[in-house]
């Protein structure tokens, strides 16, 4: 599933909350048109048991009539089936529809989260995604799921409004103004409690962000003595969201008293109009039993209404927050016309900075300042735009999934997930039989596999925290270097690691990834001394190129870069 903004009758429809609701109902005509009509036969079911039993009232006690009696009598039991029947198949529908609605706008959370990629962490807090696959898709089941029991109270309330007119236009008449009276109440507390949900639900994704900071950077809060000031931040916060909630309650404790108090009224009123009818000999006795049934049933499809307003607001309200997360546009798209590049190797330049990647040669790039070397590792896997070209063809001009098949940007932002190891290493199980332990022998990370229990079938916990900075720097290293790409760019991928270890690494690398492209940005002497070719890079220009050694004896600024990092 893709996202159209266009409203492709496939994807969903980003310009709207409605539409969206909409487009979820239409993603299942065929269940969601079953409930509804499941729905309204339920409910008109209900509705027609006061008729019926008025009938045998009027027709077989009060007039004798035992042919009568039985008639009725099957009839009521033959609604009571149908009820029943339609009850259970719509509940079945209406739990279909919920589950479709909730999961499907995972579905397409996910997807607009692909999509925007690597500018998804720029563009929208953690919080706010993580709050859309808790709360909101409660909210937007519960919007779809009550649409049927709602189609089937409103045709159950105009049946016993056209039966009341028939039998009694004083009777009918209370019921036609009388409901859309109490809608018209309980709409007044409609706005503030969808004004009231939209501001606690965005407290609640910035606090959900806020915890999530506070658990990932615990230990450096410990150890710089910050955890009490963030407590206290999180603690007013977490007030602050107490009052949005207690005002969100305020309102729906209203709302629920309207669902109870209003139809109670409404059915005293009819009662007791009904009765003074009787009393004065205006309607029968059987009808007097007919209406009190109907006044009894509108009970049921009254509070249904008012349930159905109280939904439907929370899932408008939940549902802006998915199109808010849909309508964000990707920083990179597909070009109109995508240009093919050339299969195999080939140059991967930089225009900004001159750098040159010739194929098959492990480059590091050596740089004055971190940031430099993070741009250009950017702009060679298009993750930010600059004139790089692959095979002489311009990067803007290529298909991104071609990119990101040929180029891969590994840095020290990826995370490792929950599961089992093997697979976190090879997520696509494409690698070929001992790549994976290949892999893990270069990044010298075997002694992480040995000490896991159930080796690489063992789990892994959410983001790797039973493993140190160093071992997830490793074990990343690895997933990279499983994943075997044409080019394949490193971003410091030893600095958590201690001497001895990048030692090994920077021994390996260079037979681990031979015959492909590989540019590792690094200013680590053992590194680079294994490195074919060695490009330094100031104020984000190459100013010199050779081997380690060269630069060591004929660039000073590569020199005093490089003596840096040995002194620390």
């Amino acid at each position: 599933m893709r996202f159209s903004p266009a409203g492709d009758p496939g994807t969903p429809d980003a310009r709207s909350a409605t539409r969206y609701l909409v487009w979820l109902a239409g993603r299942h005509p065929v269940i969601f048109g079953a409930g509804l009509t499941l729905g309204v036969i339920w409910m008109l079911a209900q509705a027609l048991v006061p008729a019926v039993l008025g009938r045998a009232v009027e027709a077989g006690l009060a007039q004798r009539d035992q042919d009568a009696l039985v008639r009725w009598s099957l009839a009521l039991l033959g609604l009571g089936l149908v009820q029943a029947v339609a009850g259970i198949l719509r509940h079945r529908c209406a739990v279909h529809n919920w589950l479709g609605a909730a999961y499907r706008t995972v579905q397409v959370t996910v997807d607009a989260t692909n999509r925007l990629g690597a500018a998804l962490p720029r563009r929208v807090a953690a919080g706010e995604v993580v709050s859309i696959g808790t709360a909101d898709i409660e909210h937007i089941g519960g919007a779809i799921d009550i649409t049927a029991r709602g189609a089937g109270s409103v045709v159950g309330i105009v049946t016993v409004a056209v039966i009341l007119l028939n039998a009694s236009q004083p009777l009918g008449l209370v019921v036609v103004l009388g409901v859309p009276l109490l809608m018209a109440l309980v709409a007044l507390l409609i706005r503030p409690l969808h004004q009231q949900q939209a501001a606690y639900r965005d407290s609640t994704g910035r606090l959900t962000a806020r915890a999530a900071d506070i658990v990932s950077g615990l230990r450096v809060l410990r150890g710089v003595g910050g955890e009490p000031v963030l407590s206290e931040r999180y603690r007013q916060r977490s007030q602050a969201l107490r009052a949005d909630g207690l005002r969100v309650a305020r309102v729906e404790s209203l709302l629920q008293a309207a669902q109870i108090l209003l139809p109670g009224v409404f059915v005293v009123l009819v009662t007791w109009l009904g009765a003074r009818f009787a009393l004065r000999g205006e309607i029968s006795a059987g009808e007097l039993v007919s209406f009190y049934g109907y006044t009894a049933f509108l009970v049921s499809p009254l509070r249904n209404l008012t349930e159905a307003a109280d939904k439907l607001t929370r899932g408008h309200v939940a549902a802006r927050r998915v199109v808010r997360l849909l309508r964000l546009a990707p920083e990179f798209t597909d070009p109109v016309t995508p240009v093919p590049v050339p299969a195999g190797p080939g140059e991967l330049t930089d225009a900004r900075s001159g750098l040159v990647l010739r194929p098959g040669r492990l480059t590091a790039l050596a740089t004055a300042t971190p940031q430099d070397a993070a741009e250009i590792a950017d702009r060679l896997g298009r993750y930010a735009d600059g004139d790089v070209t692959l095979h002489g063809v311009p990067l803007r001009d290529v298909a991104l999934a071609t990119v990101r098949e040929r180029i891969l940007v590994a840095d020290n932002d990826a995370q490792l997930f929950s599961g089992v190891l093997r697979t976190e290493l090879d997520p696509h199980d494409r690698a070929e039989p001992g790549a994976v332990e290949a892999a893990l022998a270069a990044a010298s990370a075997t002694d992480i596999v040995e000490a896991l229990p159930g080796g690489l079938d063992g789990e892994v916990a959410e983001r790797g925290r039973e493993f140190s900075g160093g071992q997830r720097q490793r074990l990343r290293l690895a997933r990279a270097l499983v994943a075997d790409p044409e080019t394949l760019i490193l971003v410091e991928p030893t600095s958590a690691v201690d001497t001895h270890t990048e030692a090994r690494i920077a021994e390996r690398l260079g037979p681990a990834r031979h015959g492909r492209t590989t540019l590792v940005c690094t200013t680590s002497p053992l590194v680079l001394g294994h490195a074919d070719h060695v490009v330094f890079v100031e104020d984000g220009k190459v100013v010199a190129e050779g081997r380690h050694e060269e630069l060591l004896a004929a660039e000073p600024r590569y020199a005093a870069t490089v003596s840096r990092e040995e002194d620390r």
